[in-house]
């Protein structure tokens, strides 16, 4: 396997050696796949909401901020179309990326956890890891899913259950992991697919533009200082996860949704596949609406960056009128909108938690309205 050329996983090249033929069929297939388990998941997941709701208590006042079961009826519905129906998905299927794969492997994961499915959410959950190696930090919220069905009592880090839980699952989806690294061993009889696929994911040698980060950073930076800045970089995409935990371990769905997103901005090769399947997510959570801040901006951002990307490149690539910075500018624009929508809807989730907890007409004591304010 010749990294510069392709750097994929053994088997996804042995399974298109058979397939490639039929690739437009394939992929269009693959695509179809994903928006029916993302219906059953966001089924799934309206019902997790629902019962949520009806097992907690609130305060009086919240019940203009409540779920009805109205908008989740349709919800399923709203996320499908979001996906099959996206510009971006669209463009990744005709571009054969194998991103479609990816999004299928995640869309699974999704629905085996819904459905507390500890074997089969750790296939897929390996799968993915095995595939694009990034998804490993969604062990951390699969486990929190499954945790409230399989453990007893409160999950903290003081309860046995959870700990033994923990290991067990860890123990499975390390051992579904291996087994596809040695299957893929068996293919090649040589292990240089791990520095060929996982090295090249880590070192970024392949500087091709593309609509993330890294690229044309490192076209800049000094050979010295490339290894402190790519762990710098690489670190960047774990290090939200602890803090992630803390706060919403007791929100496992939406810390996934979240974690999902962040993949997709701070991973070395995103591509619009990426985007695509998070933005498919949001009907999901269409309840914080009333509290996002920066939805105008956001949209803007990504409606104006999808038309200057095909416009920027032509002029850098084939024109010649343009150079490198107009195209990373527009790539920092398209971060930058989705790094707002991220924290915006985590803002919005933690605002409207707040709001269910202590009423949405809080008043000081001499009876002036409070204004809560989130940091």
């Amino acid at each position: 396997m010749i990294p510069c050329i392709v750097s994929q996983t053994p088997m996804i090249i042995y399974i298109f050696h058979f397939l490639i033929d039929y690739s437009e069929l394939v992929f269009t297939v693959v695509d179809i796949t994903t928006t029916v388990i993302l219906y059953l998941s966001a089924k799934k997941t309206a019902l997790y909401l629902w019962e949520k709701q009806k097992c907690r208590k609130w305060s009086v006042d919240v019940s203009e901020i409540l779920l009805r079961p109205k908008s989740l009826h349709w919800l399923p519905l709203h996320v499908a179309a979001a996906y099959l129906l996206n510009p971006l998905t669209v463009a990744t299927c005709v571009a054969r990326s194998t991103c479609a794969f990816h999004n299928l492997l995640l869309a699974l994961l999704m629905l085996a956890t819904q459905h507390n499915s500890i074997m089969l959410s750790a296939v897929f959950l390996a799968l993915a890891s095995y595939e694009s190696l990034y998804p490993v930090v969604l062990l951390f919220p699969v486990i929190l899913q499954l945790a409230q069905k399989e453990v007893k009592g409160k999950l903290m880090l003081q309860n046995p259950y959870l700990l033994c839980f923990i290991l067990e699952y860890t123990v499975v989806f390390l051992g579904c992991l291996s087994i596809l690294l040695m299957l893929s061993y068996s293919l090649l009889y040589s292990s240089d697919f791990i520095p060929a696929v996982y090295g090249f994911i880590l070192s970024v040698p392949d500087l091709t533009p593309n609509v993330g980060l890294f690229w044309y950073f490192f076209t800049e930076v000094f050979e010295h200082f490339r290894l402190f800045f790519i762990c710098i970089f690489q670190l960047n995409t774990f290090i939200y996860t602890l803090p992630l935990i803390i706060v919403l371990s007791d929100h496992p769905q939406f810390l996934m949704f979240i974690q999902i997103a962040l993949l997709a901005v701070f991973k070395s090769y995103p591509n619009l596949g990426d985007v695509a399947f998070y933005l498919a997510l949001l009907p999901i959570w269409s309840h914080l609406s009333r509290y996002l801040r920066n939805s105008f901006l956001v949209l803007c951002l990504l409606l104006s960056c999808g038309v200057l990307f095909p416009i920027l490149w032509h002029l850098w690539v084939f024109s010649g009128s343009a150079n490198a910075n107009f195209y990373y500018a527009a790539t920092l624009a398209f971060s930058t909108a989705q790094i707002l929508l991220i924290s915006d809807y985590l803002y919005a989730f933690r605002r409207r938690e707040f709001h269910l907890k202590y009423g949405t007409d809080i008043k000081t004591q001499d009876g002036r309205k409070m204004m809560v304010e989130l940091k």
